[in-house]
């Protein structure tokens, strides 16, 4: 209990909290005591001292608006008549200044119209002095009570509005739909979601019924989900929907404004509302509440990936998976109709020229621009599909006859034969291509693609830009090539190659001057090949570097033996492949091969072909030139069957010209008159170069070449390739011979 006068309790009195929560802080009530008369006012004091208030004293009007203005008050006793203000003076200004406070009237006054102003005025009481102690206490202590209870309701509705919007936040912030529906699926609820799905506010979508946005096709399943009742269980209902996503409000779509509209999927998870009845049956349904997600990306991703799982990203073609389901139900219906289909394979040539010559990118464009020449030449019903790389198929079902896959394999042909514009420059490719029809090339999809792989293959050999249908000799091919694949692998680890060598002879003298070197294959099976039985093998699977690299060894460590038996040094002549002359190392091996075995870099020369020098021009430059630095002389083989052979003879550091035997083929007669010919061994006599024929086989064909200014020659009529140790011999009676003579 405390008991304060006026000027004590102005250093512990202090404004705060309202009654209810001084009270929940273990505060003590705090009173303001108003009264003119000390004795009235210190007797309050005393009754009400003996309970547990903090108790602050004014005796005048203004000290009690000074208190009032500094403190808080839970209640005031207010006497009506003061010496400077009225009761009703100090009342107004609590209620002017909005002080909140309980005012119990406290008068001597006996007039209703005192206690009518006071109560107008707000007041909790008015008592009438005398008063007695327990009127008083209970008085103030309902008042307090009162005040309690009224902070409790205002705590308890703020806690109530805060709860309800934090519940209206998350709601409205939810990624989800949250809705509800009446009886009659219409909304009565719907969360601000609805803007982004539906361009729409909430309060244009109540009363709205739901089937105004879902998709036509999707209304009856929409029925499982919004009519609930109709099942007469309490379940749940998770489906998926397609909404039509309303661009406009609905009061712009009422006047046919902005009605466009695009769709959306969502999943829809839906539980009926009904009123709260022991018995089920006996509830009564009050509607639909729903949760929907948007899951329009997820699917398109989905999409996606399903897209790209089995097409092509570049071409947009379907890829090898789908042509492969596809292919397996046209075989399906093809066997049930007893019809015919084709599979083609088709494999751009001179691609990787282009790639390499343009670059990626071009190269990219030109495999989409072949793709959509490839799309005018499909029927109806055909697939056309990028198997990889340069390699396209197509399925051409319901065939009347191989004469319509001829037909459209020839239109195919031709079509890709014509120039492609990348940019400012043309491309010029072609394409070789193999048809396998069933059912007589096959039954089965690995069959067929198989087959047709191998009949475009067969183009290739022929001379690429073509089309061929499938025959079963090709199989004994393909398996012949397959198999000399797998022991070539193996042939330079068994120390089955080895090197042969064709003598080229000065015609005047019948002397051996050179040699040009050859490689052969002692295969265990097939006896001696030779090299164009195996060496485009080599190329295709990259086995041609080991094969070179070897090469260089044996060729230094037999002319080296050549040199101890010949009374000259000889020149020997070395077949290059343009694949070897690509690698970076080859001078570098070249030159390590001829320090091992002491071999002068001026008994070496290397032969290459006019279509190495078109490969790569500025490579191939700086590649011949370096072998020109060590001191080897470099020969163009096969002259006159390429392009621009001229250009290439002032452009490329050359030495020796050998004309091709398809020229030397063609002299008859020594007397006659062989143009090209001619031609070859002018230019070489103007550029000061020397000259070798291949493929003699006759005397009027030596006789010719030697008369018109060609002395050297290489061919059957004097000796065909021989091995090491037969060559040697050769030399050895050469020079057996010229000692006899000299002698």
């Amino acid at each position: 209990m405390t008991k304060l006068n006026y000027s004590s309790v102005i250093s512990l009195a202090t404004s705060g909290p309202d009654t209810g929560e001084r009270m929940e802080c273990g505060l003590l009530p705090r009173l303001l005591l108003i009264d003119d008369e000390p004795r009235l006012l210190s007797g309050l004091c005393e009754l009400l001292g003996t309970t547990d208030y903090q108790l602050i004293t004014a005796s005048s009007g203004a000290s009690a608006v000074e208190q009032l203005q500094k403190f808080h008050f839970d209640l005031v006793l207010l006497d009506l008549n003061l010496p400077d203000l009225s009761g009703h003076d100090i009342m107004d200004f609590i209620n002017q200044h909005g002080i909140d406070t309980s005012v119990i009237v406290l008068s001597g006054n006996t007039g209703i119209d005192a206690a009518i102003g006071a109560l107008q005025r707000g007041a909790y009481g008015y008592l009438r002095k005398p008063y007695s102690y327990e009127e008083l206490l209970k008085t103030v202590q309902h008042a307090l009570h009162e005040r309690a209870l009224q902070a409790q309701n205002r705590d308890i509705a703020v806690r109530l509005e805060r709860s309800e919007k934090l519940h209206r936040y998350l709601i409205d912030s939810s990624p989800d739909l949250i809705f509800t529906t009446n009886t009659e699926g219409k909304f009565s609820f719907i969360n601000e979601r609805c803007r982004q799905l539906f361009g729409c506010a909430p309060d244009e979508l109540f009363n709205v019924h739901y089937s105004e946005f879902i998709h036509e096709d999707d209304l009856e399943r929409a029925h499982l989900v919004f009519n609930e009742r109709s099942m007469k269980t309490l379940s749940s209902r998770n489906i998926e929907l397609r909404l039509k996503q309303q661009k406009a409000p609905m009061q712009e779509r009422e006047v046919g404004g902005g009605n466009t509209s695009s769709f959306i999927t969502i999943l829809c998870n839906s539980v009926g509302m009904y009123t709260e009845e022991p018995d089920f049956s006996a509830r009564q349904f009050l509607g639909i509440y729903g949760v929907a997600r948007d899951i329009t990306e997820a699917k398109r991703a989905t999409q996606l990936i399903s897209y790209q799982a089995y097409h092509d990203m570049l071409t947009d073609l379907p890829n090898r998976s789908l042509f492969r389901d596809r292919l397996n139900l046209a075989l399906i219906q093809a066997r049930r109709n007893k019809t015919e289909l084709a599979v083609m394979f088709v494999d751009l040539d001179r691609f990787k020229y282009v790639n390499d010559t343009m670059g990626h990118m071009k190269g990219d464009e030109l495999l989409k621009m072949v793709a959509a020449r490839l799309r005018e030449r499909l029927r109806e019903g055909d697939t056309l599909a990028r198997m990889g790389g340069d390699e396209f198929t197509l399925l051409l079902p319901d065939l009347h006859g191989k004469a319509d896959a001829d037909r459209i394999a020839a239109q195919i042909v031709h079509s890709l034969s014509q120039p492609f514009m990348l940019g400012s420059s043309q491309a010029h490719v072609s394409a070789s291509v193999g048809v396998a029809v069933f059912p007589d090339d096959g039954i089965t999809v690995d069959d067929l693609i198989c087959h047709a792989d191998i009949a475009m293959y067969k183009v290739k050999g022929l001379g690429k830009n073509g089309h061929c249908f499938y025959e079963s000799s090709m199989q004994d091919a393909s398996r012949h090539k397959m198999a000399l694949e797998q022991s070539l692998h193996q042939a330079l680890d068994n120390g089955e190659l080895e090197m042969y060598y064709q003598p080229q002879i000065e015609v005047e003298t019948g002397r051996v001057v050179g040699a040009e070197s050859l490689i052969r294959w002692n295969h265990p099976e097939l006896g001696l090949l030779s090299a164009n039985k195996f060496m485009s093998i080599a190329e295709e699977n990259g086995l041609i570097l080991p094969i070179s690299d070897w090469m260089l060894d044996p060729l230094c460590r037999d002319l080296r033996q050549w040199n101890a038996v010949s009374a000259e040094p000889l020149r020997l002549s070395l077949n290059l492949s343009p694949h070897y002359l690509d690698r970076g190392n080859f001078t570098f091996n070249l030159n390590a091969a001829m320090q091992r075995h002491g071999i002068a870099a001026s008994q070496l020369e290397v032969e290459i072909t006019e279509n190495l020098c078109i490969r790569n021009q500025q490579y191939a430059t700086e590649q011949l030139a370096r072998l020109c630095q060590l001191g080897v002389s470099v020969a163009i083989d096969d002259f006159g069957t390429g392009y621009s052979s001229l250009a290439y003879l002032h452009r490329f550091p050359v030495h020796t010209i050998k004309i091709d035997q398809s020229f030397v083929s063609e002299i008859k007669d020594i007397d006659g008159h062989y143009p090209v010919v001619m031609a070859i061994i002018s230019i070489a006599r103007g550029l000061g170069l020397n000259l070798i024929a291949e493929g003699v086989e006759t005397v009027t064909q030596a006789t010719y070449l030697s008369r018109a200014g060609c002395s050297t020659v290489q061919g059957y009529l004097y000796h065909k390739a021989v091995p090491q140790h037969e060559f040697l011999q050769l030399l050895k009676n050469q020079q057996q011979q010229n000692y006899l003579q000299k002698g």
